[in-house]
């Protein structure tokens, strides 16, 4: 049995996506349902119809961009933006097809992870921090990344617990995964 790119994607759980130069090339059904499109919506789009803001992704794809031109990939998770306007917490994960020219061509796995309850009233960098914690990174961490002071970071990372009700880091984790917590 021979098995094509068709048959792969449309088996896959996950929502899968090829781009070229941040532009939606091809996708799965999944990817389209993730983010409430249909597949022929999509391809051919700019992937900055799927971010918060425009400034998120740009943000967004100059970090990405220096990992893929050094490391080949990348991955985090992130507040993505649904067709409707709501927001949908997902796991990243690309890959670079020339590491001279990362936008170029990459291929891509979206996972989501969970629905998150007021995510619109996040303030972007509220968003990059919940997804350094997300990925582990602590507090210097992020503001290294992010080019924030450790001391920003911190109240960033209070207003989230107050916004999300919760005690501490891990019970916040728990929350925004869907976990009880």
């Amino acid at each position: 049995m021979s098995t094509d790119w068709g048959d792969l994607a449309s088996l896959s759980p996950l929502g899968l996506m090829m781009s070229s130069r941040r532009q939606i090339v091809l996708c799965n059904t999944a990817f389209a349902h993730i983010f409430g499109h249909e597949i022929h919506e999509m391809q051919g789009a700019s992937l900055a119809m799927l971010y918060p803001s425009q400034d998120e992704f740009e943000r967004i794809g100059q970090r990405g961009l220096h990992v893929m031109a050094t490391q080949g990939q990348y991955q985090d998770e992130r507040l993505m933006r649904r067709r409707d306007g709501s927001m949908i917490w997902v796991r990243v994960h690309g890959r670079a097809a020339d590491l001279t020219d990362p936008f170029e061509t990459a291929s891509w796995v979206f996972e989501p992870l969970s629905a998150v309850a007021d995510a619109e009233r996040l303030t972007p960098r509220e968003r990059e921090v919940l997804a350094g914690m997300a990925k582990g990174q602590t507090s210097k961490d992020s503001a290294k990344e992010l080019g924030l002071s450790p001391r920003t970071v911190e109240k960033l990372r209070a207003s989230l617990r107050a916004h999300f009700g919760a005690r501490n880091a891990a019970e916040l984790m728990a929350r925004i995964g869907g976990l009880p917590g």
